[in-house]
């Protein structure tokens, strides 16, 4: 049976990254999708300060993924790097989709 999300090793850099340079009482780093964009969602990458706000996530290495989320990201990849216009970034490759808009900045599923 496959991961339900893998995270590369350059993900994995970039998240811990991240998190040493948090704010202070940042304790985690959560995958969040949002309603946005034109085509209906777009993943954020959040800093979670509360363990009661991890209560109902998963952990997968070192990110934190709410369980309600779950069927819409299983088989997804998380990577990290540079993007068409130079940018480095979090990139998803996430099998569950069903488009993109044309900007790539939100998806639908």
């Amino acid at each position: 049976m496959s991961e339900i999300i893998t995270i590369t090793e350059n993900a994995q850099k970039a998240i811990a990254a991240r998190l040493e340079k948090a704010p202070e009482g940042t304790i985690g780093l959560r995958l969040n999708v949002k309603p946005s964009g034109c085509s209906g969602n777009s993943y954020a990458m959040e800093y979670v300060s509360s363990k009661e706000d991890l209560s109902n996530d998963d952990q997968f290495e070192n990110l934190y993924i709410a369980k309600t989320l779950s069927w819409m990201l299983f088989g997804m990849t998380i990577d990290y790097g540079m993007d068409e216009l130079g940018n480095e970034t979090f990139k998803f490759d996430n099998p569950n989709e069903k488009g993109r808009c044309g900007c790539g900045e939100s998806f639908q599923i």
